[in-house]
């Protein structure tokens, strides 16, 4: 979910809606990590070899803000994703997951913050291979259950998006397996329908802005009213 809204040509146009603006109670922690005012592009700094533009972190954390009336609570958003991935790469003792673990454990290390929720949008390179489309529900599950246990987080709750759209044909297979997970506290936000730019890949800025604030309330809604205000998402 790194983001490619407003990216044309390899160049981001800069535009940041008002849903995505900064503000001093949404933090991000950056590639070396240290806390600092989340700001677009999210992934700048992480997502490093394609051109980063709009992705639904703000929007959602903007809209968690929103709802929750402000009144001291603090999004620590921790940006992890890197595009064109299948979820294989993410397989425990991978690059990317170790990478992963390491910057979950990190976001609260002696700042009393806590982790809430695992955002996930992933899987339109896993629909070109009609092998990895078949493997993706047993692969996504087990990516669950390994990082709850690598974070101590038994019942953690993750957010992922059911696929708009794909790189291969076997759309459907991979959204199916979305959707098809049953495991506790997983819950599935559904992009298909958004809006998709010419490339018919990639999400549009506000198709990102709108799936921001669907995840924003569906994450509100599987939270109790006696968690923290300080909330870290992955």
């Amino acid at each position: 979910m790194a983001g490619r809204g407003g990216v044309s040509g390899g160049k981001w146009d800069g535009n940041v809606p008002p849903e995505c603006r900064p503000g001093p109670s949404v933090l991000r922690l950056s590639a070396k990590l240290q806390w600092e005012e989340a700001r677009e592009p999210l992934h700048g700094d992480i997502d490093v070899g394609k051109t980063c533009g709009i992705g639904p972190g703000l929007a959602f954390a903007n809209e968690v803000i929103r709802v929750r009336k402000g009144a001291g609570c603090v999004v620590g958003l921790v940006p992890c994703a890197v595009g064109g991935t299948r979820i294989q790469q993410w397989s425990r003792g991978s690059r990317l997951y170790n990478e992963l673990v390491r910057r979950a454990i990190e976001s609260v290390k002696d700042n009393g913050g806590v982790i809430r929720a695992v955002i996930w949008y992933q899987g339109e390179s896993d629909t070109v291979r009609e092998e990895d489309a078949e493997a993706y529900k047993h692969r996504m599950e087990r990516f669950i259950k390994d990082l709850r246990s690598d974070l101590h987080l038994p019942s953690l709750l993750v957010i992922q998006v059911a696929l708009a759209s794909g790189e291969g044909k076997f759309i459907e297979t991979v959204r199916h397996a979305q959707l098809g997970i049953k495991l506790p506290n997983v819950k599935c936000v559904d992009a298909k329908g958004l809006h998709l730019k010419p490339d018919k890949l990639h999400l549009t800025t506000m198709s990102e802005v709108h799936l921001g604030i669907q995840l924003a309330h569906a994450y509100l809604a599987s939270i109790t009213t006696h968690q923290s205000n300080h909330t870290q998402v992955s």
